[in-house]
């Protein structure tokens, strides 16, 4: 049973993605197969562009001063 992808860490769901475009890319599977792994890929590779946003979210921008050195922190503005 597959587990739901909500539940998914980053990795986890990167590692599944990659085994369905392995899977799709070999041209094995049947048709109906095929379509439900595409559409599995798909929520796959939505829950890994979520996650990477939300960390991109928290990233830290460093800021320097006139000599290189750093003064301060702020939040990076993902835009």
């Amino acid at each position: 049973m597959e587990q739901a992808i909500e539940e998914l860490s980053f990795e986890a769901a990167l590692r599944e993605l990659e085994t369905i475009v392995s899977r799709l890319e070999s041209g094995d599977a049947p048709l109906e197969e095929a379509i439900r792994l595409y559409e599995r890929g798909d929520q796959l590779r939505l829950r890994c562009k979520e996650r990477l946003d939300a960390a991109q979210a928290r990233i830290e921008a460093i800021r320097l001063d006139g000599e290189g050195r750093p003064t301060s922190t702020t939040n990076f503005a993902a835009g």
